[in-house]
């Protein structure tokens, strides 16, 4: 029987160890953390089920992946209404855009630097087709005032980088309205993939919280075949014999596990660190090159029953430390506890920053003094605050960081036995909905005998480099 070792516990991985289970295959996952979903789990926090920040599965989700997520969540994946905001000039625009909100809301200094700068793309020969970096991009498919007052500001925040000195891949992957056209389109009405209804404002989520899904693909992988192992630390990957023998502790003592194949979804640049033998020193330095943005989520349990009627609200300005605040509660539209919510603030940082290690009392002043600032104070009681610290949040595209993911990615592909993908897998800004079609794509290449149809998953890699993150 073929034998799969399968590198961490989040949707990807466990969409892959689902998959090749209900093919035969042996597979055994290995997980560091002590639960499954990784950045896409929840757990509970004074009575109340939250996740690590702000998800949603979108109706743009493949309809195989979709399919599947319905068959293991049933009744328990609900269809909700999108409901957030965006601070934007001190005023709050509804999110996702609302034509007549935006008429009435709008700052009128945004709206006329919007119509003007529309009206200077309808001139001809007036538009530049700058595309050296996501900067350039951006101003010439929005134009400077969408630009500037709300895109570059909370690019500055989200990345820590200056917009000019981020490559267009990031404006291409990641922010999909990155037109006035596509904005326009926005919109409009969306329809389903059966025709059957307008998509435009809903998101699916799981009754209790977004971590339910991979806790289904996990306990569905489990009744497959699957043996699932967590608190482990894989050590080594030794490809010097004629299969992958892969090392790793787990509860104190050194285990030796034999596969056909690898199928790792940590992040690329500690999979290239733990092979033997060792990468190349040209790899090796280009792994050094490749970064994570880390992110701060700090919760905030209020006694109240609700804290607003939105399930997010946006700050992209720089006058606030945080990018995102979600209210759980109001995703899966749950009502108990009664007398109890939870804020989750987002903010991103490096593992530098003073705020990395900042205790949760400064932590929770930071919070509440922005929520004051931009008119949301906190009035009730904050019984407790909890803060979840995650190194690996976002890969951080630079200018020029394509030709390091390469050198890491093209020796990758020299290696029998070793297949990355997913989110952190494959340094990309994905949703979870794309993660699980690439678990799924990379179940489908495994041959009987164990070996990868390489042909196969070059067609599916071009697929993944078609994803845009949906926001």
């Amino acid at each position: 029987m073929t034998q799969v070792v399968i590198f961490g516990a989040g949707p990807a991985g466990l969409a892959a160890a689902l998959e090749l289970a209900e093919q035969d295959v042996q597979v055994t996952l290995l997980e560091k953390q002590g639960y499954v979903g990784g950045n896409a789990g929840s757990f509970e926090l004074a009575d109340v089920q939250v996740d690590y920040g702000s998800h949603r599965l979108h109706p743009a989700s493949d309809p195989d992946v979709l399919s599947r997520l319905k068959g293991l969540l049933a009744e328990d994946l609900l269809d909700r209404p999108r409901h957030g905001r965006i601070r934007l000039l001190g005023r709050w625009i509804h999110f996702p855009l609302r034509p007549l909100d935006l008429l009435f809301r709008l700052h009128p200094r945004f709206a006329i630097g919007v119509g003007l700068d529309l009206a200077k793309k309808l001139i001809p020969g007036s538009n530049s087709n700058g595309d050296a970096t996501f900067a350039e991009i951006l101003e010439h498919g929005l134009g400077r005032t969408i630009c500037t007052e709300f895109y570059f500001p909370y690019a500055r925040k989200i990345w820590g980088l200056e917009p000019k000195k981020i490559s267009p891949i990031q404006a291409k992957k990641r922010v999909s309205a990155n037109s006035i056209g596509k904005m326009i389109l926005r919109l409009l009405p969306r329809r389903r993939a059966t025709g059957a209804a307008n998509t435009k404002g809903i998101f699916y989520y799981p009754r209790r919280g977004f971590g339910q899904i991979s806790s289904a693909l996990c306990e569905a992988a489990k009744q497959a075949g699957a043996d699932i192992r967590l608190n482990v630390t894989i050590k080594q990957v030794d490809l010097s014999g004629t299969k992958p023998n892969i090392e790793y502790e787990e509860n104190g003592k050194q285990v030796l596990l034999q596969a056909d194949q690898v199928y790792s979804t940590i992040p690329i640049t500690t999979l290239s660190r733990i092979i033997s033998p060792p990468a190349p020193t040209a790899v090796a330095d280009a792994g050094k090159s490749l970064e994570f943005r880390a992110m701060m989520l700090i919760y905030l349990v209020l006694e109240q029953d609700q804290f607003t009627e939105f399930d997010a609200h946006y700050f992209p300005e720089l006058e606030y430390p945080f990018t995102r605040l979600s209210e759980p509660k109001n995703y899966s539209a749950t009502t108990d506890p009664v007398g109890r919510t939870v804020l989750c603030a987002e903010l991103p940082c490096a593992q530098t920053d003073a705020v990395w290690t900042a205790s949760n009392e400064e932590l929770r002043d930071l919070v509440t003094g922005g929520l004051a600032k931009a008119g949301l104070p906190v009035k009730s009681e904050i019984s407790q605050v909890e803060v979840r610290r995650i190194p690996h949040a976002y890969p951080l595209y630079h200018i020029g960081y394509e030709q390091h993911f390469k050198r890491i990615d093209e020796w990758l592909e020299t290696l029998d036995g070793v297949l990355t993908f997913g989110r952190q897998g494959l340094y990309a800004h994905d949703n979870t909905h794309h993660a699980i079609y690439m678990a799924q794509a990379a179940a489908r290449c495994l041959n009987d005998d164990g070996s990868i149809n390489s042909q196969k998953w070059r067609d599916a890699r071009k697929i993944f480099e078609t994803h845009t993150v949906e926001d």
